[in-house]
């Protein structure tokens, strides 16, 4: 019997309800995209299709899997990468946890235009330094004069799914180095 494919997010699985796997049994999108990584992507999709339970979702869940999986097919390897451990690290959330980072992506997608850009650059810059970094740039003076309380935990709680992801180049505006 092969495993069931594990999305999280949104919680569904791929096999039927009423199939139970044990837990170690399972399989979730990351390490499943790991496993059909180097198949053409109409080759992926179809793989993705034959999976147990993919023709129990609905159409549209089946739709957002699909789209997922083009999107990751067309981002560049460390993007992927990125995304990939993004996911397995939501996995480890507790459903609560999970829910107030949904939410936090929500409400920062509310935010007017210049501020959305300015929690993007501040979410993107913190990603990449350490996470003892991460909490004094967050709680920094200069920092704090530039974004609010509740956007400081908006960003608190985003990061908390996020790996650390050092990059090459020019460090962040802020804090410290």
């Amino acid at each position: 019997m092969r495993p069931a494919i594990r999305w999280e997010g949104r919680g569904a699985w791929f096999a039927a309800p009423h199939q139970e796997y044990p837990p170690h049994r399972r399989e979730h999108l990351p390490e499943w995209f790991r496993q059909h990584q180097y198949l053409p992507p109409w080759a992926q999709e179809r793989a993705l299709r034959n999976e147990p339970g993919f023709n129990r979702l609905s159409p549209q869940e089946q739709q957002r899997l699909i789209y997922r999986l083009r999107q990751l097919d067309t981002m560049p390897p460390g993007r992927r990468e990125r995304m990939l451990q993004s996911m397995e690290a939501m996995e480890k959330l507790s459903p609560v946890q999970r829910e107030q980072v949904r939410r936090a992506m929500q409400q920062v997608m509310q935010l007017p235009p210049n501020r959305r850009w300015m929690m993007h650059n501040a979410y993107r810059d913190l990603s990449h330094m350490p996470l003892r970094q991460r909490w004094q740039v967050l709680n920094s003076p200069q920092f704090q004069s530039q974004f609010s309380q509740w956007e400081r935990e908006l960003l608190s709680t985003l990061l908390s799914v996020q790996p650390y992801s050092p990059q090459p180049g020019p460090g962040p505006e802020y804090g410290p180095r």
